[in-house]
């Protein structure tokens, strides 16, 4: 067997990845952060950091070991939660997985576990505890995310002998997370939404946005980690980084221009929310295909994403579940187009492109396996969470802010403080 040795241009590129989709998890605070109400920025961008700081505590104690240590077995469901315990074997400077070092490939990997978690917190803004919403996290990612992530990513003789039953048994594509992450995210911000009730004044108040230049920046932000998030997952500097690259920019631009269309036909005008959101909307549908088609089945992956997930936001008053900031419409939505239209415009594979119907079929069914399986345990930890400590707020709390309820703070100090001072300095106190 040929000997594995550190690449140095393998570990530049994955070095700098691990840092673009580090970036994504303040970028996503800031973009969840424009969209709720003056009143909850800061615990809306706290959810975030939260979601980060429980998850990637996890992840280095029993984790990375739940998803990429050896399958319990035999059998694809789980990892062996003892194989890497505490990261034993691998966090030191020797160690390497393929061409890298080991600690570059657990951060990147562990990052992605917790802007998955992250993502969820969008569908329950305004009025969820931030003690429960953390507890949430952590149990969550052990539960479901960690399971889910093996069957996905866990490849049979990379980090381990035997890993994932999706990656390897039934051989659905899913390069860089649209089921684990997306997927997994949408269906359990669903979950979340529906134990937690709607927000008050939910559809009877306007409940706009507070700061839509931020809501940009975010999305700005997002789009440039995401380079690392999809093209990082070639785990290597290479071409399938690149084509990697190109289809995330080929589809998002593709699907900003659809849901804008879709905006302006329906509502009559196309706005810089709609044009953030579609960025978001192209970077999910692409994310489990961005290595499986070309860059024209990336502009079709883009606009049938665009498209769709602007007509979708519109579920949650059809159906009467609050979903904040539409986590079900761009994540859970955008997340199955990627992962069936790989069936359709897959290179090879793909329907139209004479790979009949079998990895249709497989995409498929790895849709319904993680949504299904998401759902219902989100729905079993919510409501075993808000039964033990109350997982949502109080109505007062709730009316009067969460930020100074829960937080004792305010994210914009309003009021002109400066006068005592002044006076003060003029009497020489």
């Amino acid at each position: 067997m040929e000997e594995v040795v550190l690449n140095s241009g393998d570990t530049a590129w994955m070095l700098m990845s691990a840092g673009l989709v580090t970036l994504m998890i303040p970028g996503l605070a800031l973009f969840y952060g424009g969209m709720v109400r003056v009143k909850s920025v800061l615990n809306m961008m706290m959810m975030s950091f939260g979601a980060l700081a429980v998850v990637f505590t996890l992840w280095i104690i029993f984790g990375f070991s739940m998803v990429f240590g050896d399958s319990v077995g035999g059998n694809g469901y789980i990892g062996d939660v003892t194989e890497f315990l505490f990261l034993k074997g691998l966090d030191n400077s020797e160690a390497l997985i393929g061409t890298i070092p080991a600690a570059v490939f657990i951060a990147f990997q562990g990052i992605f576990a917790a802007i998955t978690v992250a993502l969820i917190s969008g569908s329950i803004a305004d009025r969820a505890k931030f003690g429960a919403w953390m507890v949430f996290a952590g149990v969550w990612a052990t539960l479901v995310y960690f399971p889910v992530a093996h069957w996905v990513f866990a490849f049979d003789d990379f980090v381990a002998e035997t890993g994932g039953w999706i990656a390897n048994d039934l051989g659905a594509i899913d390069f860089a997370g649209g089921t684990a992450v997306h997927i997994n995210a949408g269906a359990a911000g669903l979950a979340l939404a529906i134990v937690l009730g709607k927000r008050i004044g939910f559809g009877r108040s306007p409940m706009r946005p507070h700061n839509l230049p931020l809501v940009m920046l975010g999305a700005a932000l997002l789009w440039f980690g995401w380079f690392g998030f999809n093209a990082g997952s070639a785990v290597a500097s290479n071409g399938t980084a690149g084509l990697a690259l190109l289809n995330t920019i080929g589809a998002t631009v593709a699907a900003v221009l659809a849901w804008l269309i879709v905006e302006k036909l329906r509502d009559g005008h196309a706005t810089s929310l709609g044009a953030a959101s579609g960025v978001v909307a192209g970077l999910v549908a692409i994310t489990p295909a961005c290595a499986a088609v070309t860059a024209s089945g990336a502009l079709i992956i883009g606009v049938v994403a665009g498209a769709l997930c602007a007509m979708s936001v519109g579920l949650k008053f059809r159906f009467g579940f609050d979903d904040s900031l539409d986590v079900v419409a761009v994540h859970l939505v955008g997340g199955i187009v990627g992962t069936l239209m790989i069936g359709f415009v897959g290179v090879e594979v793909g329907l139209l492109n004479g790979g009949g119907t079998e990895q249709l079929v497989k995409q498929a069914i790895g849709v319904v396996a993680v949504l299904g399986y998401s759902f219902i345990l989100t729905l079993i930890i919510a409501k075993v969470i808000d039964l033990v400590m109350g997982f949502r707020i109080s109505k007062d709390e709730e009316v009067s802010g969460i930020d100074l309820a829960v937080h004792a703070e305010r994210g914009y100090e309003l009021t002109d403080n400066t006068q005592g001072s002044v006076n003060s300095a003029s009497k020489g106190v």
